[in-house]
């Protein structure tokens, strides 16, 4: 890497995302060690957006896998054109070939559908891949994951090992809905991403709505940081305060604009209530 954490900061806000020092040291290490990193943290604090500034920053496309649960190696890694391969056989039955020429035939790679892993694993050029909120996937499917971030290449049975031609960078995410796996953990950098502090959210909101006003700007992120102190059902993320802002830019003329925006930024009946009972109750 012909950069330093600092000239990352530099280039990664001119893409138009407020990094802080401690992250920009973890992706130029990532970078310049080729390992995977592991994200975790809080809905909505921007873990996914990294992925997507990296892939701007590098000039590399990306690939996302999102988990879920149930998630297998047919949807993450590979699987076979059924149709395509019994449409084969049909054609090719009175070929005159013998049965291991036709089972050869029919498992080449013109009948294998790629999926994320193995798109990114077999790419001609270096791609960013993203394994999004990887906690929601099961157990089992971690194991899927160990052979891709070990050695970068994944065996299918039908046609052998397929090593990565290029490594791709890997960014998994977590919202930590449950504890992953620590073979997983070992193969990866770690960074926990939390809320930005008022001074970055300012920033934030100043990137994504230019013309607000500062003393707007500095108003809702200090009621923002005062709102994520309190026991709400879903504790609003970077969108949200981009929202609430854009709202409240709208309503400034009425009367408690705050207060009769919250909607932007609540996502609950109770949440409101709490909010409007222990910030906006005068």
């Amino acid at each position: 890497m012909n950069t330093s954490p600092h000239e990352l900061i530099e280039r990664i806000d001119s893409l138009g995302y407020v990094i802080g020092e401690e992250l920009a040291t973890v992706l130029y290490l990532m970078l310049s060690l080729e390992k995977p990193i592991l994200l975790e943290g809080n809905p909505g604090v921007g873990k996914t957006q990294i992925a997507y500034i990296l892939s701007q920053y590098l000039g590399y496309d990306l690939i996302r896998l999102q988990c879920y649960e149930g998630l297998d190696v047919n949807n993450a890694i590979y699987e076979w054109n059924y149709q395509k391969q019994l449409l084969s056989i049909k054609i090719h039955e009175d070929s005159g070939r013998s049965e291991a020429e036709k089972e050869a035939h029919i498992f080449g790679e013109e009948f294998l559908l790629r999926r994320p892993l193995l798109e990114a694993i077999d790419s001609d050029k270096p791609k960013v891949l993203l394994i999004d909120e990887v906690d929601r996937s099961d157990e089992e499917f971690e194991a899927f994951l160990l052979e891709v971030l070990s050695d970068f290449q994944i065996s299918i049975p039908e046609l052998g090992t397929i090593k990565a031609k290029h490594r791709p960078i890997v960014i998994l995410t977590s919202n930590r809905t449950r504890e992953l796996s620590d073979a997983l953990k070992r193969r990866c950098l770690y960074h926990w991403v939390d809320y930005p502090t008022i001074e970055n959210e300012m920033k934030i909101l100043k990137k994504h709505i230019p013309n607000i006003e500062e003393r707007l700007s500095q108003q809702i992120t200090e009621y923002v940081q005062r709102i994520r102190n309190l026991k709400l059902d879903k504790t609003p993320g970077i969108a949200e305060t981009i929202d609430w802002a854009n709202g409240v830019a709208l309503m400034k003329s009425q009367e408690k604009p705050f207060a009769k925006t919250l909607s932007c930024l609540l996502k609950s009946d109770q949440d409101i209530r709490l909010v409007k009972q222990n910030i906006f109750s005068s």
